[in-house]
């Protein structure tokens, strides 16, 4: 555990996010077509209509608008945590990574409310998703080597709970 540092320093530019995956397809729209159902894109591979359900809050989305692709650990945290200290590419992989749990469609005004916190100061509304969201946190940060600090873990072991 060590704390957090370099928060002064953090810009979300730092964070190439949504480059090009495949033809036309962009890490958001690689995500809505992975976590709906009955995605269908356009040429330019936006979603013109698909269902989408958030786990956090447990609502279903007809409308891609309404889906933002959340980072479980956020650009923010993970830069207070270590990645400040990345290379510019370490950090556009970390941003787009779509191989662990670190990406999820969920409902977007759930995830502009979550920001850049972490466990000690926002959980996903529903109590059933704590057992997930807590052990996706964790992957993220042991697979990139990212801090936590005590408040953090504390919080994250009581999420834990509902495993």
């Amino acid at each position: 555990m060590a704390a957090e540092s370099h928060q002064s320093t953090y810009n979300r530019d730092l964070f190439p996010h949504w480059i090009t995956i495949s033809g036309a397809c962009n890490t958001r729209e690689t995500v809505l077509k992975r976590d709906g159902t009955s995605v269908v894109t356009d040429s330019s591979c936006a979603a013109t209509s698909g269902r989408w359900y958030s786990p956090y809050d447990g609502a279903t989305w007809t409308s891609a608008a309404d889906v933002d692709i959340d980072h479980m650990v956020p650009l923010a945290e993970a830069w207070r945590s270590g990645a400040w200290a990345w290379t510019t590419a370490q950090r556009q992989a970390y941003a787009n990574d779509l191989g662990g749990p670190e990406l999820w469609a969920v409902t977007d005004n759930v995830n502009q409310a979550k920001g850049d916190q972490d466990p000690t100061t926002w959980k996903p509304s529903l109590t059933s998703f704590w057992c997930t969201y807590a052990r996706a946190w964790i992957q993220v940060k042991w697979y990139y080597n990212l801090t936590l600090q005590s408040a953090e873990k504390s919080a994250l072991t009581t999420m834990l709970g509902y495993c």
